[in-house]
């Protein structure tokens, strides 16, 4: 299947807005991510020439292949959305969002509100199909917006056109605490031949391991699970659930020098969100903490991550 290859699980980081900026998807991606996707991009944003939009599709060089998400309920827009992505090269996947929980992105029809309407989101994912030059259509559901419809949402996907599609076991309603639903992730899995990408509560390697041999899924999509622990696409990669402070530190360092790279001397402050998460359970981590939250200098606030780690 091109540059994606589905006789092996792949392993996908999911779009999550503030955290999978470009110099995180190009951590992921060096240490084990097969495919990295961009953060929600809205269709209206795009058509209406938004530079900050236009700055979220930026890819890193290892991002191959690489997804672009995007949101929308309207067909006509969705469509211009398509035709600008098509001349903006380094993009293999375009993938629609019939997931986001977000109320904003419901209450405009797009995200999981297309799960009320499947005619409407059948004709979206028929628009992209038509109008992408891109190698692949994706797409991205829960089980249902209220009740869990997993095989009715999978089939009018794959009836639409999509390439592979990826099932977050959850209903809108469910929000994000409610228990994930494997069974339901099985089920859309079942019921359609294209590749089913499980999507969840994935927060450890063994856990993602279970998930692909319970729900016998063509690969797993981690979000959450990797944020503070990018280091789970390397122990997959490597199949090992041990993980060595050292392989830890170059990851945290390689992140940090990309934030640097990507956002200028701002990108050290903007990594001090990442620092809280990194440091949790280590051995004088509120000291470490309560220090960077000081720091604006790059290069000393990288000084003391390579001492601390």
């Amino acid at each position: 299947m091109g540059k994606l290859d589905f006789s092996l699980p792949i392993y996908v980081l999911a779009p999550l807005a503030g955290f999978t900026d470009l110099p995180f998807r190009s951590v992921v991606k060096k240490f084990g991510a097969d495919l990295t996707v961009s953060e929600m991009i809205s269709s209206n944003a795009l058509v209406h020439n938004s530079s900050k939009t236009y700055k979220m599709l930026q890819k890193a060089p290892n991002e191959e292949p690489y997804a672009v998400q995007i949101a929308g309920n309207d067909k006509d827009i969705v469509k211009e959305a398509v035709l600008i992505l098509n001349d903006i090269e380094g993009i293999d996947i375009i993938d629609l969002n019939c997931g986001c929980p977000v109320p904003k992105v419901v209450r405009s029809g797009g995200g999981s509100a297309l799960l009320k309407d499947l005619k409407k989101m059948g004709e979206i994912i028929e628009t992209i199909k038509k109008y992408s030059e891109k190698e692949y259509t994706s797409v991205k559901v829960r089980i249902g917006f209220d009740e869990k419809i997993p095989e009715k949402i999978a089939k009018v996907c794959e009836s639409a056109g999509a390439d592979f599609i990826t099932v977050h076991g959850r209903t809108r309603s469910g929000g994000f605490k409610a228990p994930v639903d494997y069974d339901a992730i099985k089920r859309a899995k079942e019921s359609v031949s294209i590749p089913v990408i499980a999507n969840g509560d994935i927060t450890s390697y063994e856990k993602a391991e279970w998930v692909l041999e319970y729900t016998k899924t063509d690969g797993v999509m981690i979000g959450r699970g990797a944020i503070g622990k990018p280091w789970i696409f390397y122990q997959l990669k490597h199949k090992t659930s041990d993980i060595s402070p050292e392989i830890k530190k170059e990851i945290i360092v390689e992140h940090f020098d990309k934030m640097i790279e990507f956002y200028g001397d701002y990108g050290a402050v903007m990594f001090r969100k990442h620092l809280h998460t990194y440091s949790k359970g280590y051995q004088g981590a509120s000291a470490f903490r309560d220090k960077i939250n000081r720091i604006t200098d790059p290069k000393e606030m990288r000084k003391l991550i390579i001492e601390f780690f």
